[in-house]
């Protein structure tokens, strides 16, 4: 025998040594155990977003143009000002145009004169015809003299016609006249503040091809949100969906409002040709469409332009099983998760899920309050190098 040779505390010794030998191999060679990162499923609150950034806008605001040329006379208003409807603002030179309005008044009056003369001059043509007629019927006059009557009521008549032309004329054009001498006074159209003044007392302005703006008046007492949304959470947003914004100043406030409209399609790309404008389309890589709310805004702490970020709140679950989104794999409508077993085996479960935020997921089937959901998988033997015989 080849132990023979061996004694026996040899023979002991070389034993243990392959024993260790073998157990080594083993364990060098094994598969090293799963350890399961896991939360458990708890009930909390759950409410699904959509952020997106907005620039606040006055509800109601006005250019104030003027609409005649001439000389800034007086400017009676200064920005930060609060003026009513119909409250004076500017006045610009009206001397050429009260001179206009005087002549056409002048006009006016001499075509009335000539109207009224010529209506005595249609009386008496009447009237010579009239006798004519008499005459005639008494073989008491010329064919000649009657003919003369008949022609000169004619006349009468057409020039008393082209007078009255003249003067409709002459009254319209003495209504426009004073409506352009109306212009030189300028008064607000609506109640407001004035956010600017784009004008200097004693500027001259040119109104001839387009409106110079003379200042800008809103009321700020109500400002309207345009919110840009992509196109990938644009289907999430109807009108009266609630939301909250809060300002970039720093505080913690949030307005409170819901999505007034949301416009059908995107917004235009500026542009000075339709070449410009196709390429603008094609580099902007993100499709955004607006959505615009309204703020009442009485205690004034919103100002025009300011950007908000907005919050609009599509659904909303109060104490529900919630899961955290680490844990759910495949797509809406198939959802599965991995639970953890008591043996420390995991366990695939398909589940139902209802709203979701960023973090978590409300369950609405699939799973009991207490289970614990896998999240990721590490090794028991994290670190240390795996070898193999």
């Amino acid at each position: 025998m080849m132990f023979s040779r061996f004694s026996p505390r040899r023979l002991t010794w070389l034993v243990t040594i392959v024993v260790l030998l073998l157990s080594l191999a083993g364990w060098f060679t094994r598969a090293p155990a799963i350890r399961y990162a896991s939360e458990p499923v708890a009930r909390g609150d759950v409410q699904a977003t959509v952020v997106a950034m907005a620039t606040l806008q006055p509800r109601h605001s006005v250019e104030v143009g003027a609409q005649v040329s001439g000389q800034i006379m007086r400017l009676l208003v200064e920005p930060g000002d609060h003026v009513d409807k119909g409250q004076l603002l500017a006045e610009i030179d009206a001397s050429l145009h009260e001179a206009t309005v005087e002549a056409d008044r002048a006009a006016l009056a001499g075509l009335r004169a000539q109207q009224a003369e010529q209506q005595a001059q249609l009386d008496l043509a009447r009237q010579q015809h009239r006798r004519q007629q008499r005459l005639l019927s008494a073989e008491a006059t010329r064919e000649e003299d009657v003919q003369i009557a008949v022609a000169t009521l004619r006349s009468a008549e057409a020039r008393l016609q082209q007078l009255r032309a003249q003067v409709a004329e002459a009254r319209a054009r003495l209504r426009g006249n004073e409506a352009q001498l109306s212009y030189t006074r300028l008064y607000a159209p609506i109640a407001g503040s004035v956010l600017g003044v784009d004008v200097k007392q004693g500027q001259t302005l040119n109104a001839t091809y387009q409106t110079p703006t003379v200042m800008r008046i809103a009321d700020l007492s109500s400002m309207t949100g345009w919110t840009r949304v992509s196109e990938a959470d644009i289907r999430r947003l109807q009108p009266g969906l609630p939301l909250y914004f809060t300002t970039l100043g720093g505080d913690a406030r949030r307005w409170h409002s819901s999505v007034r409209q949301v416009l059908p399609a995107p917004p235009v790309p500026t542009g000075s040709q339709g070449e410009a404008s196709s390429a603008s389309n094609e580099t902007e890589k993100v499709v955004q469409y607006t959505v615009l709310f309204e703020v009442d805004n009485a205690d004034g702490e919103l100002m025009p332009q300011m950007t908000a970020q907005v919050v609009f709140v599509t659904a909303t679950a109060s104490d529900v099983l919630t899961a955290p989104l680490d844990a759910l794999q495949g797509q809406p409508g198939a959802w599965q998760v991995r639970v953890l077993g008591a043996d420390g085996k995991a366990e695939a479960r398909t589940v139902q899920v209802g709203a979701r935020d960023r973090q978590v997921a409300e369950i609405t089937a699939g799973l009991k309050e207490g289970e614990r959901l896998i999240t990721g998988e590490l090794t028991a033997d994290e670190g240390v190098p795996r070898f193999q015989w």
